[in-house]
Protein backbone atom coordinates (compact mmCIF):
# COMPACT_ATOMS: atom_id res chain seq x y z
CA UNK A 1 0.00 0.00 0.00
CA UNK A 2 1.33 3.47 -0.94
CA UNK A 3 0.99 6.29 1.58
CA UNK A 4 1.53 9.86 0.35
CA UNK A 5 2.88 12.32 2.88
CA UNK A 6 3.46 15.77 1.38
CA UNK A 7 5.80 15.30 -1.54
CA UNK A 8 7.22 12.01 -0.27
CA UNK A 9 5.78 8.55 -0.86
CA UNK A 10 6.44 5.66 1.54
CA UNK A 11 5.75 1.99 1.00
CA UNK A 12 4.00 0.72 4.13
CA UNK A 13 4.00 -2.99 5.03
CA UNK A 14 0.91 -4.50 3.44
CA UNK A 15 0.41 -7.23 6.02
CA UNK A 16 1.47 -8.48 9.45
CA UNK A 17 4.21 -10.73 8.05
CA UNK A 18 5.94 -7.79 6.40
CA UNK A 19 5.73 -5.85 9.68
CA UNK A 20 7.29 -8.75 11.58
CA UNK A 21 10.14 -8.95 9.05
CA UNK A 22 10.69 -5.19 9.40
CA UNK A 23 11.04 -5.56 13.20
CA UNK A 24 13.41 -8.54 13.10
CA UNK A 25 17.03 -7.98 14.22
CA UNK A 26 19.46 -7.51 11.38
CA UNK A 27 22.26 -10.05 11.01
CA UNK A 28 25.29 -9.06 13.07
CA UNK A 29 28.86 -10.28 12.83
CA UNK A 30 30.75 -11.14 16.02
CA UNK A 31 34.47 -11.92 16.16
CA UNK A 32 35.65 -14.55 18.66
CA UNK A 33 39.30 -15.17 19.49
CA UNK A 34 40.15 -18.31 21.50
CA UNK A 35 43.66 -18.58 22.91
CA UNK A 36 44.16 -22.33 22.56
CA UNK A 37 42.26 -25.57 22.04
CA UNK A 38 41.43 -27.53 25.16
CA UNK A 39 38.21 -28.82 26.67
CA UNK A 40 37.63 -25.97 29.14
CA UNK A 41 37.94 -23.18 26.58
CA UNK A 42 35.94 -25.22 24.05
CA UNK A 43 33.15 -25.44 26.64
CA UNK A 44 33.29 -21.68 27.13
CA UNK A 45 32.91 -21.16 23.38
CA UNK A 46 29.92 -23.52 23.29
CA UNK A 47 28.42 -21.60 26.20
CA UNK A 48 28.99 -18.28 24.44
CA UNK A 49 26.98 -19.45 21.44
CA UNK A 50 24.18 -20.60 23.77
CA UNK A 51 24.24 -17.29 25.65
CA UNK A 52 24.04 -15.32 22.42
CA UNK A 53 21.11 -17.50 21.35
CA UNK A 54 19.32 -16.88 24.64
CA UNK A 55 19.95 -13.19 24.09
CA UNK A 56 18.29 -13.27 20.68
CA UNK A 57 21.26 -13.90 18.35
CA UNK A 58 21.55 -17.27 16.64
CA UNK A 59 23.71 -18.56 13.81
CA UNK A 60 21.86 -19.21 10.55
CA UNK A 61 19.26 -16.67 11.66
CA UNK A 62 20.69 -13.26 12.54
CA UNK A 63 24.26 -14.00 13.68
CA UNK A 64 27.54 -14.66 11.90
CA UNK A 65 30.49 -15.73 14.08
CA UNK A 66 33.99 -14.97 12.85
CA UNK A 67 35.94 -17.52 14.94
CA UNK A 68 39.72 -17.74 15.23
CA UNK A 69 41.98 -19.87 17.44
CA UNK A 70 45.59 -18.83 18.11
CA UNK A 71 46.54 -22.32 19.38
CA UNK A 72 48.67 -20.84 22.13
CA UNK A 73 50.87 -18.81 19.77
CA UNK A 74 51.22 -15.25 21.10
CA UNK A 75 52.26 -13.88 17.71
CA UNK A 76 49.08 -15.37 16.25
CA UNK A 77 47.07 -13.71 19.01
CA UNK A 78 48.29 -10.31 17.82
CA UNK A 79 47.81 -11.10 14.12
CA UNK A 80 44.34 -12.57 14.57
CA UNK A 81 43.25 -9.71 16.85
CA UNK A 82 43.96 -7.20 14.10
CA UNK A 83 42.26 -9.44 11.53
CA UNK A 84 39.11 -9.59 13.65
CA UNK A 85 39.13 -5.81 14.05
CA UNK A 86 39.40 -5.38 10.26
CA UNK A 87 36.86 -8.08 9.32
CA UNK A 88 33.74 -5.99 9.80
CA UNK A 89 32.79 -7.41 13.20
CA UNK A 90 30.48 -5.32 15.38
CA UNK A 91 31.67 -6.85 18.65
CA UNK A 92 34.69 -8.92 19.74
CA UNK A 93 34.94 -11.70 22.34
CA UNK A 94 38.22 -12.93 23.83
CA UNK A 95 38.31 -16.40 25.40
CA UNK A 96 41.09 -16.48 28.04
CA UNK A 97 43.32 -13.63 29.21
CA UNK A 98 45.89 -13.60 26.35
CA UNK A 99 43.10 -13.45 23.76
CA UNK A 100 41.32 -10.61 25.55
CA UNK A 101 44.62 -8.73 25.91
CA UNK A 102 45.36 -9.17 22.21
CA UNK A 103 41.99 -7.72 21.26
CA UNK A 104 42.43 -4.86 23.73
CA UNK A 105 45.78 -3.99 22.17
CA UNK A 106 44.23 -4.06 18.71
CA UNK A 107 41.37 -1.61 19.29
CA UNK A 108 39.90 0.89 21.70
CA UNK A 109 36.89 1.55 19.46
CA UNK A 110 35.09 -1.79 19.16
CA UNK A 111 33.26 -3.28 22.17
CA UNK A 112 35.15 -6.26 23.65
CA UNK A 113 33.67 -8.91 25.93
CA UNK A 114 36.20 -10.98 27.86
CA UNK A 115 35.51 -14.56 28.92
CA UNK A 116 37.54 -16.59 31.45
CA UNK A 117 39.75 -13.76 32.70
CA UNK A 118 40.67 -14.29 36.35
CA UNK A 119 42.15 -10.86 37.08
CA UNK A 120 40.84 -8.23 34.63
CA UNK A 121 42.48 -5.39 36.55
CA UNK A 122 45.86 -7.10 36.89
CA UNK A 123 45.71 -7.97 33.18
CA UNK A 124 45.20 -4.24 32.41
CA UNK A 125 41.87 -4.87 30.73
CA UNK A 126 39.74 -2.73 33.05
CA UNK A 127 40.51 -0.28 35.85
CA UNK A 128 37.40 -0.94 37.92
CA UNK A 129 35.21 -4.05 38.00
CA UNK A 130 31.99 -2.16 38.71
CA UNK A 131 32.71 0.71 36.33
CA UNK A 132 34.96 -0.52 33.48
CA UNK A 133 34.86 2.96 31.84
CA UNK A 134 36.24 1.76 28.52
CA UNK A 135 35.38 -0.50 25.60
CA UNK A 136 35.90 -3.73 27.58
CA UNK A 137 33.81 -5.69 30.08
CA UNK A 138 32.97 -9.36 30.52
CA UNK A 139 33.05 -12.31 32.88
CA UNK A 140 35.78 -13.18 35.38
CA UNK A 141 36.41 -16.72 36.66
CA UNK A 142 37.96 -16.59 40.11
CA UNK A 143 38.99 -19.95 41.53
CA UNK A 144 37.58 -20.52 45.06
CA UNK A 145 41.05 -21.29 46.45
CA UNK A 146 40.05 -21.39 50.12
CA UNK A 147 37.53 -24.13 49.36
CA UNK A 148 40.16 -25.94 47.27
CA UNK A 149 42.58 -25.98 50.23
CA UNK A 150 39.83 -27.32 52.52
CA UNK A 151 39.13 -30.09 50.00
CA UNK A 152 42.81 -31.06 49.94
CA UNK A 153 42.87 -31.29 53.71
CA UNK A 154 39.80 -33.55 53.71
CA UNK A 155 41.05 -35.92 51.00
CA UNK A 156 44.80 -35.95 51.79
CA UNK A 157 45.03 -35.09 55.50
CA UNK A 158 48.64 -36.36 55.78
CA UNK A 159 49.95 -34.03 53.07
CA UNK A 160 52.26 -31.25 54.22
CA UNK A 161 53.80 -29.86 51.02
CA UNK A 162 51.87 -28.69 47.97
CA UNK A 163 53.47 -28.15 44.58
CA UNK A 164 51.82 -25.58 42.35
CA UNK A 165 52.33 -26.06 38.61
CA UNK A 166 51.55 -23.15 36.30
CA UNK A 167 52.68 -21.17 33.27
CA UNK A 168 55.04 -18.28 33.84
CA UNK A 169 53.66 -16.56 30.74
CA UNK A 170 50.02 -16.29 31.80
CA UNK A 171 48.92 -13.33 33.93
CA UNK A 172 45.71 -15.26 34.55
CA UNK A 173 47.66 -17.96 36.40
CA UNK A 174 49.95 -15.73 38.45
CA UNK A 175 47.13 -14.09 40.41
CA UNK A 176 45.54 -17.48 41.13
CA UNK A 177 48.86 -18.80 42.41
CA UNK A 178 49.30 -15.80 44.70
CA UNK A 179 45.84 -16.30 46.16
CA UNK A 180 46.28 -20.07 46.50
CA UNK A 181 49.69 -19.78 48.19
CA UNK A 182 48.27 -17.31 50.72
CA UNK A 183 45.32 -19.60 51.52
CA UNK A 184 47.46 -22.76 51.71
CA UNK A 185 50.14 -21.22 53.92
CA UNK A 186 47.45 -19.85 56.21
CA UNK A 187 46.14 -23.42 56.51
CA UNK A 188 49.61 -24.62 57.55
CA UNK A 189 50.96 -26.03 54.28
CA UNK A 190 54.40 -25.56 52.79
CA UNK A 191 53.96 -24.48 49.17
CA UNK A 192 56.53 -24.77 46.38
CA UNK A 193 55.93 -23.06 43.06
CA UNK A 194 56.93 -24.62 39.73
CA UNK A 195 56.52 -22.28 36.76
CA UNK A 196 57.03 -23.46 33.19
CA UNK A 197 57.47 -21.19 30.14
CA UNK A 198 55.87 -23.70 27.74
CA UNK A 199 54.50 -27.23 27.46
CA UNK A 200 57.96 -28.49 26.48
CA UNK A 201 59.20 -28.20 30.08
CA UNK A 202 56.21 -29.83 31.79
CA UNK A 203 57.43 -33.45 31.84
CA UNK A 204 60.82 -32.58 33.35
CA UNK A 205 59.27 -30.17 35.84
CA UNK A 206 56.72 -32.72 37.05
CA UNK A 207 59.49 -35.26 37.54
CA UNK A 208 61.34 -32.81 39.78
CA UNK A 209 58.32 -31.63 41.73
CA UNK A 210 56.94 -35.09 42.52
CA UNK A 211 60.17 -35.82 44.40
CA UNK A 212 59.58 -32.79 46.61
CA UNK A 213 55.84 -32.47 47.23
CA UNK A 214 52.95 -34.55 48.58
CA UNK A 215 50.22 -33.21 46.27
CA UNK A 216 50.02 -31.05 43.14
CA UNK A 217 47.70 -28.13 42.48
CA UNK A 218 47.04 -26.69 39.00
CA UNK A 219 45.15 -23.40 38.63
CA UNK A 220 43.03 -22.46 35.62
CA UNK A 221 45.95 -22.34 33.20
CA UNK A 222 45.79 -22.77 29.44
CA UNK A 223 49.34 -24.07 29.03
CA UNK A 224 48.94 -26.74 31.71
CA UNK A 225 45.45 -27.69 30.52
CA UNK A 226 46.60 -28.21 26.94
CA UNK A 227 49.21 -30.75 28.14
CA UNK A 228 47.45 -32.13 31.20
CA UNK A 229 47.94 -35.74 30.13
CA UNK A 230 51.70 -35.15 30.49
CA UNK A 231 51.16 -33.90 34.05
CA UNK A 232 49.06 -36.94 34.90
CA UNK A 233 51.55 -39.36 33.38
CA UNK A 234 54.41 -37.91 35.44
CA UNK A 235 52.45 -37.70 38.69
CA UNK A 236 51.17 -41.26 38.39
CA UNK A 237 54.73 -42.60 38.49
CA UNK A 238 54.99 -41.54 42.13
CA UNK A 239 51.25 -41.79 42.91
CA UNK A 240 51.08 -38.05 43.60
CA UNK A 241 47.47 -36.79 43.62
CA UNK A 242 46.60 -33.78 41.46
CA UNK A 243 44.01 -31.24 42.56
CA UNK A 244 42.78 -29.16 39.64
CA UNK A 245 40.54 -26.17 39.01
CA UNK A 246 38.22 -27.40 36.25
CA UNK A 247 35.99 -30.44 35.82
CA UNK A 248 37.46 -31.79 32.59
CA UNK A 249 40.90 -32.05 34.26
CA UNK A 250 39.36 -34.15 37.03
CA UNK A 251 37.97 -36.36 34.28
CA UNK A 252 41.43 -36.40 32.71
CA UNK A 253 43.24 -37.76 35.75
CA UNK A 254 42.99 -35.27 38.60
CA UNK A 255 41.65 -36.55 41.90
CA UNK A 256 39.35 -33.64 42.76
CA UNK A 257 38.51 -29.98 42.28
CA UNK A 258 36.29 -27.20 43.47
CA UNK A 259 35.29 -26.31 39.95
CA UNK A 260 33.47 -23.59 38.09
CA UNK A 261 31.21 -24.57 35.18
CA UNK A 262 33.03 -23.43 32.07
CA UNK A 263 29.87 -23.79 29.99
CA UNK A 264 27.87 -21.60 32.38
CA UNK A 265 30.68 -19.06 32.34
CA UNK A 266 30.45 -19.03 28.56
CA UNK A 267 26.67 -18.61 28.66
CA UNK A 268 27.07 -15.57 30.89
CA UNK A 269 29.65 -14.16 28.47
CA UNK A 270 27.33 -14.70 25.50
CA UNK A 271 24.38 -13.08 27.27
CA UNK A 272 26.49 -10.05 28.11
CA UNK A 273 27.60 -9.82 24.48
CA UNK A 274 23.96 -9.91 23.36
CA UNK A 275 23.08 -7.03 25.68
CA UNK A 276 25.94 -4.95 24.29
CA UNK A 277 24.75 -5.72 20.76
CA UNK A 278 21.33 -4.47 21.87
CA UNK A 279 22.81 -1.15 22.98
CA UNK A 280 24.39 -1.56 26.43
CA UNK A 281 27.79 0.14 26.76
CA UNK A 282 30.78 -1.87 28.09
CA UNK A 283 31.86 1.18 30.08
CA UNK A 284 28.63 1.02 32.11
CA UNK A 285 28.41 -2.79 32.36
CA UNK A 286 30.01 -4.25 35.52
CA UNK A 287 32.30 -7.24 35.17
CA UNK A 288 30.43 -10.37 36.27
CA UNK A 289 32.31 -12.50 38.80
CA UNK A 290 32.10 -16.31 38.86
CA UNK A 291 33.58 -17.64 42.12
CA UNK A 292 31.18 -20.16 43.65
CA UNK A 293 32.34 -23.65 42.79
CA UNK A 294 31.09 -27.19 43.23
CA UNK A 295 33.06 -30.28 44.17
CA UNK A 296 33.96 -32.87 41.54
CA UNK A 297 35.93 -36.00 42.49
CA UNK A 298 37.39 -38.93 40.57
CA UNK A 299 36.71 -42.19 42.39
CA UNK A 300 38.70 -44.25 39.91
CA UNK A 301 41.82 -42.12 40.30
CA UNK A 302 41.49 -42.20 44.09
CA UNK A 303 41.39 -45.99 44.05
CA UNK A 304 44.43 -46.16 41.75
CA UNK A 305 46.33 -43.92 44.15
CA UNK A 306 45.24 -45.93 47.18
CA UNK A 307 43.22 -43.03 48.61
CA UNK A 308 39.80 -43.48 50.21
CA UNK A 309 37.54 -40.54 49.48
CA UNK A 310 35.78 -39.45 52.71
CA UNK A 311 32.05 -40.08 52.80
CA UNK A 312 31.49 -36.43 53.68
CA UNK A 313 33.24 -35.35 50.47
CA UNK A 314 31.27 -37.81 48.35
CA UNK A 315 28.02 -36.48 49.79
CA UNK A 316 28.98 -32.89 48.98
CA UNK A 317 30.23 -33.66 45.48
CA UNK A 318 28.11 -32.50 42.56
CA UNK A 319 29.73 -35.22 40.43
CA UNK A 320 31.69 -38.40 41.11
CA UNK A 321 33.71 -39.70 38.16
CA UNK A 322 33.64 -43.50 38.35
Amino acid sequence: MLIALGLEIFLAPSNENEMEQTNEKKTVKVGVLQFVTHASLDEIYNGIKEGLKEGGYEEQTNLEIDFMNAEGDQSQVQTMSHQLVNNGNELLIGIATPAAQGLANATTDFPIIMGAVTDPIGANLVTDLKHPDGNITGVSDQTPVVDEVKLMKEITPEAKTIGVLYSSNEDNSKIQVEEFVAAAEKAGYVVEEFAVPSTNEIAATVEVMTSKVDVIFTPIDNTIASAFSTVVSGANKTKTPIFTSVEDMVEGGGIASVTLSQFDLGVATGKMAAKVLDGDKPANTPVQIFNEGTIVVNQKVAEELGITLPEAVLKKASRVVE
